[in-house]
């Protein structure tokens, strides 16, 4: 039986934690940050877990 690949978009946006929490980041700081105030970018600079409802899917992705 071969090996199972891991899905390479899956993989750059997802990290797991050694507790073994999935973990992402936020969406918004890419561009036109001019725009938006320094305590919005501060914010967004902290990485997210991934919520319950998604974890088995992303799990499946990363080959987990």
């Amino acid at each position: 039986m071969p090996k199972q690949k891991t899905h390479s978009g899956a993989k750059k946006r997802f990290k797991v934690t050694g507790s073994g929490k999935i973990t992402h980041e936020q969406a918004g700081r890419r561009h036109l940050m001019e725009v938006k105030s320094s305590r919005r970018t501060r914010k967004l600079e902290s990485d997210q877990v991934v919520a319950p409802a998604d974890v088995k899917k992303v799990k499946r992705l990363l080959g987990r």
